[in-house]
């Protein structure tokens, strides 16, 4: 049994104060499991603070360094077990047209994108409006922006592009319709969880914020049970392991569209795959201390 975990969180991404929640959280519920858990708040993109002689690492880091496969390199480098995927799996998701084009190649229905630069702004939309402008490589609905009218492009385009290293927006056809989540742990999808969030929009102010959205879990019918199929399709398609959360939209139709593969979900109170864990019977201190268990190096 792994008993001695390290658990990294802060880090230098604009998602760092939601990592310390996250960590805080995977900490205490580790110790609940009778774990040793040692807290590593990182100032910086690197692996010194954290300690050689620990059985695992915890990745609680969203964004950037801690979730695009930087930490993983370094930790493969020095042969420690962490969680979730490995580096080459962690970057594949983080890139989101990368990700879109796995889902494609493994059979996921994903929106149709495209990667425009930031000098876009001043033309029209590769597609009808409505559509969703996010970065193409950054996470956690930063930068992210609903473009309903021509006047809202331009500054859209703009907000994405400055949160890109290549100064990029990713520029998808909206789907209207619900937003649902599905972990998969070790490959296995939990039970499937509608947010319903103010005015259908899933934003930052919706995920983090008291009062943000309402958490719903729907009852098990086929729909549910596709979006747990595609789920576990979309973790093979780009090489996961452990657990990641897969984000969906339902169309009116009954369509679902895959958006993304989060390889970091958050572990707050107010985080889905935790809840999705314990609705499956999986509490959190029992869910920290398997992904521990489970932590691995290299891909």
């Amino acid at each position: 049994m792994r008993k001695r975990i390290a658990v990294v969180m802060g880090g230098t991404s604009h998602e760092a104060s939601i990592s310390l929640l996250s960590g805080a959280a995977v900490a205490k519920a580790l110790r609940q499991a009778g774990r040793e858990a040692i807290e590593v708040r990182l100032t910086r993109d690197a692996v010194d603070e954290v300690p050689r002689d620990v059985d695992a690492v915890f990745i609680a880091l969203h964004g950037g360094y801690g979730e695009g496969g930087g930490i993983q390199a370094d930790l493969d480098a020095l042969r420690l077990p962490y969680t979730g995927p490995g580096a080459a799996a962690s970057r594949l998701c983080m890139d989101k047209p990368a990700a879109k084009a796995a889902f494609r190649r493994g059979g996921v229905p994903t929106p149709e994108g495209a990667v425009v630069s930031a000098e876009a702004a001043a033309f029209r939309p590769p597609f009808d409006l409505p559509v969703v402008v996010k970065p193409p490589r950054d996470g956690s609905s930063v930068g992210l922006s609903k473009v309903t009218e021509p006047g809202q492009w331009a500054e859209a385009v703009r907000l994405a592009a400055a949160q890109d290293v290549r100064g990029e927006a990713l520029v998808e056809r909206y789907v209207p319709g619900r937003e649902l989540a599905v972990g998969v742990l070790m490959g296995k999808a939990l039970p499937v969880l509608e947010i319903v969030a103010p005015g259908g929009w899933y934003d930052w102010q919706a995920k983090y914020a008291e009062g943000g959205s309402r958490h719903i879990f729907p009852d098990e019918d086929a729909l549910t049970r596709e979006a747990q199929r595609l789920a576990e399709r979309a973790y093979v398609a780009t090489g996961c392991r452990g657990a990641v959360r897969v984000d969906f939209r339902l169309s009116p139709e009954g369509e679902l569209f895959v958006l993304e593969v989060n390889t970091a979900p958050g572990c707050t109170a107010r985080s889905l795959l935790p809840e999705a864990a314990a609705r499956a019977g999986l509490p959190f201190p029992e869910l920290c201390a398997r992904l521990a268990e489970a932590a691995a190096y290299g891909e």
